[in-house]
């Protein structure tokens, strides 16, 4: 019962029933041994334990973000940086892409992120045009915030081989000139096309992101992530597995495979020992949109799909965000689970962004549940009251009406889309409040307890890993976090502001001190 190291005088927030709060926590090896009071100090203290005092501030269950993009996260912070905290107008652009050209030989591909139209002051995407103004030797390829629309200048068109005679690809849209019908640089949902023409970023370059964004990741208490980018795919779970193993990333992974990824997995397997490496395999993505004013995939080539990965004991992972593709996720599922039912199967629908009651009710009769980002309202919030329609805003992020239909609901950045704090997103989902004070439906809040299990037990229900994480348990993974205060006796407001003072990962601490 000697421990190896114990947190004490802390504030213990266990989110695990049968003992809510405690004072002490004591690790041995990578596991939680006893949660206890301060006077059980003696009880587990040996000679070679270290002895954290947390000076009363709080220890919670390492945070769990159950849908980011890593690699999306690790480009972002090697690429130009875009965000509306740097651009504000097109101009700007224009002048940090410049800059960027001036070092660079002619030819080199430059990769710009972050952007957002709603936020500049053209109130617009920027075209081709624009970007040739900022460079005409050089491809430019610009992302936007979401990641769904990309915008090229006129070298780099012509090098991935587009012109006014290109046919968009299924569910893609390239924008063009109303009367030539050349294209004006603007793309819509055609990410997996660029992918496969835009030359990648180096080895070392990725490794170096992923640094940065191991490092960005444990400074605000996240242990895990689950991986929901839809290019996954067996080389890409040997990357991270060689990042894994080099000690580039530290937090506990979750890999979701794409569609291609999940074939390759139906032919070949994982390879071999690589599925005992720390990687998780998660569910297989599939995006559901409406781009281009039809359901794509479409209805027949999901019941191609969906049931093979129902059938191989996987999760469906669906990405839903409009009201009818969300309705459009549900009658998929319920149809496969008529023909096949499964028990305990936690099919996913991430994002949900819209989504009616009855809706919700359907949901959890079929045992789904929904991965959504609460941080959408604060950061997006005051774009949500200009630009949505009222019809779909009632129903906008609805978190409560889906708890109370029952289902099961975990949280997550979708990072690089939005900063990856789960502070922030606790916050939003206890207050609905946008970064501009404004407020969003506060009809859906839910409370403190109600938003760290999203982020914690929830999550890693989401990814059957509730038996190793998601509370602080006797027998649990020792993925903690310290934090300066209690965000479930905090006053609303100053649940954002929360500091991180610690990460530990199997009880090591792998960021901060307290």
């Amino acid at each position: 019962m000697i421990a190896n190291l114990i947190l004490y005088n802390a504030n213990v927030v266990t989110l695990d029933s049968h003992c809510p709060r405690a004072q002490l926590v004591a690790i041995k090896d990578d596991k939680v041994l006893a949660v206890a009071k301060n006077e059980a100090l003696a009880e587990f203290r040996g000679a070679g334990t270290t002895v954290i005092d947390c000076q009363g501030q709080t220890v919670l269950p390492g945070f769990n973000d159950a849908h980011c993009h890593l690699i999306a996260l690790a480009t972002s912070l090697i690429n130009l940086n875009l965000s509306p905290a740097k651009a504000h107008s097109i101009l700007d652009i224009q002048r940090e892409i410049g800059k960027l050209a001036q070092n660079l030989p002619q030819g080199t591909w430059i990769r710009a992120d972050g952007y957002n139209e709603f936020y500049l002051a053209e109130k617009r995407h920027p075209t081709r045009w624009d970007l040739d103004k900022a460079s005409s030797v050089h491809p430019i390829k610009l992302t936007q915030r979401s990641g769904h629309a990309h915008v090229l200048n006129s070298v780099a068109l012509a090098l991935v081989g587009i012109s006014s005679e290109t046919p968009e690809p299924p569910g893609g849209i390239i924008e063009r000139d109303w009367e030539t019908g050349e294209p004006n640089g603007l793309l819509y949902d055609m990410g997996d096309f660029l992918s496969k023409r835009v030359p990648p970023l180096s080895d070392s370059e990725l490794k170096q992101g992923i640094r940065l964004a191991n490092q960005e990741l444990l400074s605000l208490g996240i242990s895990s992530v689950q991986d929901a980018s839809p290019e996954n795919d067996l080389q890409r779970w040997r990357m991270f597995h060689r990042w894994k193993n080099g000690g580039s990333l530290k937090c506990r992974l979750s890999l979701m495979l794409g569609v291609e990824g999940f074939n390759q997995y139906r032919e070949e397997g994982l390879p071999p020992d690589l599925d005992r490496s720390g990687i998780h395999l998660g569910g297989v993505k599939i995006i559901l949109q409406e781009t281009t004013g039809r359901l794509s995939p479409s209805w027949e080539d999901l019941e191609q799909i969906v049931p093979h990965i129902h059938q191989s004991s996987l999760q469906v992972a669906l990405h839903a965000v409009e009201e009818t593709t969300v309705e459009a996720a549900c009658s998929i599922l319920e149809h496969v689970l008529r023909k096949s039912p499964r028990p305990d199967h936690r099919h996913r629908i991430e994002h949900c962004s819209v989504c009616q009651p009855e809706i919700a009710k359907r949901l959890a009769s079929l045992g789904a549940m929904v991965v959504t980002q609460p941080a959408f309202i604060y950061f997006n919030g005051d774009r949500y009251l200009k630009t949505v329609p009222e019809s779909q805003f009632k129903h906008l992020y609805p978190l409560a009406t889906l708890l109370k239909a029952g289902v099961k609901v975990a949280a997550g950045s979708d990072c690089p889309v939005v900063p990856p704090n789960p502070l922030i997103g606790i916050y939003a989902a206890i207050s609905r409040r946008a970064e501009t004070g404004e407020t969003i439906l506060p009809r859906e809040c839910v409370s403190p307890l109600e938003a760290l299990r999203m982020y914690t037990v929830n999550a890693a229900y989401a990814s059957f890993e509730e038996a190793l994480k998601g509370s602080v348990t006797p027998g649990k993974l020792a993925d903690l976090v310290v934090v300066s205060d209690d965000p479930t006796r905090l006053p609303v407001e100053e649940v954002k502001d929360l500091a991180v003072k610690m990460t530990l990962i199997g009880g090591d601490v792998v960021w901060g001190k307290v």
